[in-house]
């Protein structure tokens, strides 16, 4: 059993401080990117695609800023513990779609490159949630279980450790494997990772603590929950359409 007494700040300088939540940002968006140019390049190489790799580049500051106002619709305090997640895959598929109807590109050709290496934020994500303490678990008492100070004594699920295993690591080596195939329709890894990311986050729902302002709705639900169940459909809808290989331009 562990006692969390990790610190959120890694830096503090009194008047500048340094957050691992940043830092995960940063990372997740840096590293995401160097994997895309990446996978992009393999593409080219194979003659899968012909793209220049420079109009990615563009697309970064428009990402950026979609994850930074899509993540932040909780404002509205409608979808309070949900759309930290769904609000900011909400926000990079509006962003995306602006771009490529500006530049006249394959929506679906860089939401898949998007979608293979978004588990890397993902992962950077739910383990800085776990050095913050927040999104934390239900009790439960076992080996691996944590307390969170901070919140009260009980032995909980690292409920974070857990996303960030599914959601990340196993969610990322899924998706870079479909990638790498050059048989691989366009439209596949999207649907895949919606339907994926949905089915795992389900699953780690039932380990998690539900968002205090909302708890289960319909006293069997959470939010996090429902809205993943749609992320499903959604997938399943653009899966069934990219077998039939209705997004090729």
């Amino acid at each position: 059993m562990y006692i969390h007494d990790l610190n959120p700040v890694l830096i503090n300088l009194s008047f500048f401080e340094i957050r691992w939540y940043s830092l995960a940002y940063v990372f997740g968006i840096l590293i995401g990117w160097w994997i895309a140019k990446k996978i992009i390049f393999f593409k080219v190489e194979n003659g899968t695609i012909l793209f220049d790799v420079k109009i990615f580049d563009d697309l970064v500051s428009y990402i950026i800023i979609s994850i930074i106002l899509g993540g932040r619709l909780d404002i509205l305090k409608i979808w309070q513990g949900g759309m930290s997640f769904h609000g900011a895959l909400a926000g990079v598929i509006f962003g995306t779609y602006l771009f490529t109807r500006k530049k006249n590109i394959n929506l679906f050709f860089f939401l898949d490159t998007i979608a293979c290496v978004s588990p890397i934020g993902i992962f950077f994500g739910r383990i800085s949630n776990f050095i913050n303490g927040e999104l934390y678990g239900k009790p439960g008492e076992f080996f691996w279980s944590v307390i969170f100070p901070k919140v009260d004594k009980i032995p909980r699920h690292p409920s974070q450790l857990y996303e960030a295993a599914l959601e990340g690591i196993i969610l990322f080596i899924i998706l870079i494997s479909v990638t790498c195939k050059n048989e691989t329709k366009i439209g596949v890894v999207s649907s895949l990772f919606m339907i994926l990311y949905g089915f795992f986050r389900i699953i780690a729902e039932q380990f998690r603590e539900p968002d205090a302002q909302i708890g289960y709705l319909f006293n069997l639900f959470s939010m996090g929950s429902i809205l993943s169940f749609f992320m499903i459909l959604i997938g399943i809808f653009i899966l069934k359409r990219a077998i039939n290989n209705e997004f090729v331009k």
